[in-house]
């Protein structure tokens, strides 16, 4: 296995869920980057392993990566909790389903990079989407998804995110020259 990436996205709003994930082997460049990353906080995004329950860690090992920094008592427990707690989950789906073969879960590691609004307000839907999300991420990045002809394909439809959507006539401005 070489490392592999995966996103998803899932739920919409305050509480939905953006999570990439990037999934390794012990000893190779994973490694490397998980172990730096939960070595070197900086303010407002401190790295931490994703856990069952305390003291239980989920396997592979996840390093659950906040991309927004921690905004008031509600969004540190939706991101210690509950966007955590699905992560976790959603990692433990991937196992339970044969997404990540179990036999291989003391070799792997996961970086996961996730996406959790300052604005959220109900945990139990952050939970949900994320689990969701994390899940579909590791699918995603197992099945080597989403392919070139799926990009190509979006591509003709017109890029567009929960943030901005361009106009037709935006796309067409922008569009270089060759």
């Amino acid at each position: 296995m070489s490392t592999l990436i995966g996103e998803s996205f899932v739920g919409d709003g305050a509480n939905a869920a953006h999570t990439n994930v990037v999934l390794g082997r012990k000893g190779g460049p994973v490694e490397t980057a998980w172990a730096t990353a939960l070595a070197t906080p900086s303010a407002g995004h401190v790295p931490f392993m994703a856990v069952m329950r305390p003291s239980v860690p989920v396997k592979p090992l996840t390093l659950f990566v906040n991309k927004a920094a921690v905004d008031g008592e509600l969004h540190e427990r939706a991101t210690w909790g509950s966007a955590q707690a699905g992560l976790a989950q959603g990692v433990a789906d991937a196992v339970a389903d044969g997404v990540i073969p179990a036999e291989d879960t003391d070799d792997l590691l996961i970086i996961a990079a996730v996406w959790v609004n300052p604005a959220v307000h109900d945990l139990d839907e952050s939970f949900r989407n994320q689990r969701t999300a994390a899940y579909q991420a590791l699918r995603a990045a197992v099945e080597g998804k989403p392919t070139a002809d799926d990009v190509l394909e979006a591509a003709k439809q017109g890029v567009t995110n929960p943030f901005y959507t361009p106009s037709d006539e935006q796309l067409a401005a922008s569009t270089p020259q060759a």
